[in-house]
């Protein structure tokens, strides 16, 4: 595949190492210094784009591809709430859209397994729910997109949690997110259950960015060739 990578910090530059061993081709990298270089022009060269930028960026970056005609794959965090503008905009365009707020395996996997604990504990109101997350201190946003998918899985399943809040939480209906940025760690999420007789704790480490990075470039695999909006469950359950 050819490959636009928009954004070219630590996990763009992971993505280009993967996707070179793999044998794929970065035929244009968009950072902050060539912004204007993501033009229908070029994007004309790829067969996929893999977009990690932030909020103020995302939601632009990933509307010139889908107008270009290019299937996009995005990490981005931060400005989800424009997120239905972007599936209306692929579907009106036949185009090929792919987020994930993480796309690690192991990652996905922990996803599963937080959503069958929270369905198990449903019903044990003794358990009171917390989520931590800590990442390395260039990391902008907070609480983390994989803590508030963790989150929206809980409450999904929990009927006593109505509402995520990135602090401690001050009603037993809210889900509290404590958010650590610590360098250099990559990224841990721990889901924790609390009771005064005991505790469960599950929890997802990264060591590298190369999880993240290898789950992006098997996403980019998987849409390029395809129209429709798309997610790591559609990439992992091929």
């Amino acid at each position: 595949m050819k490959i636009v990578l928009i954004g070219y910090g630590k996990m763009g530059k992971a993505i280009e190492e993967i996707a070179i061993e793999k044998g794929h081709e970065i035929v244009l990298k968009i950072d902050k210094e060539n912004p204007h270089d993501l033009n229908e022009a070029n994007l004309k060269l790829a067969d996929v784009a893999i977009e990690f930028t932030g909020p103020e960026s995302a939601f632009e970056n990933i509307c010139t591809c889908l107008r270009a005609g290019v299937p996009v794959v995005s990490g981005s965090t931060g400005w989800l709430e424009r997120k239905p503008e972007v599936e209306k905009l692929c579907l009106e365009l036949n185009g090929s859209f792919l987020y994930a707020s993480n796309f690690s395996i192991g990652v996905n996997l922990f996803f599963e397994l937080n959503r069958k604990l929270a369905k198990l504990m449903n019903n044990h109101a003794e358990y009171d729910i917390s989520i931590e997350e800590i990442h390395h201190t260039q990391k902008l946003d907070a609480p983390s997109g994989t803590a508030i998918s963790l989150a929206e899985q809980i409450i999904d399943e929990v009927d006593r949690k109505k509402s995520w809040v990135n602090k401690e939480m001050q009603s037993p209906d809210e889900l509290s997110i404590i958010s650590k940025r610590v360098d250099p760690a990559p990224g841990t999420h721990t889901v924790s259950y609390t009771s005064a007789i005991d505790d469960i704790e599950i929890r997802h480490t990264a060591h590298s960015r190369k999880g993240f990075a290898a789950g992006a470039v098997l996403a980019a695999e998987y849409v390029f060739d395809k129209d429709g909006i798309w997610n790591m469950k559609d990439v992992l359950s091929k």
